[in-house]
């Protein structure tokens, strides 16, 4: 099971760089690579609900559950 972070898929739609979503969010640029990575272990709500305030959207369009039988990590070419 796995929580993948659509973060770089909510930035292309709103055709926003990750610099500028860091200024407004208030956090640094590499935090916002952290979590386009998936490498964070987890995230304050308020930093949350900053970066769907910038991005005008919902914490479910920013993150997504998957299960053991999704098909997306069981192959090896899947990141």
């Amino acid at each position: 099971m796995a929580i993948l972070v659509n973060l770089d898929v909510m930035l292309a739609r709103r055709k926003m760089r990750s610099k500028e979503l860091a200024a407004e969010v208030g956090i640094t640029e590499a935090n916002i690579s952290l979590l386009k990575s998936g490498k964070v272990k987890g995230i304050r709500f308020e930093t949350l609900e900053a970066i769907c305030k910038a991005l005008d959207c919902q914490p479910g369009d920013l993150l997504e559950f998957v299960g053991d039988e999704d098909s997306r990590l069981s192959r090896p070419d899947a990141g």
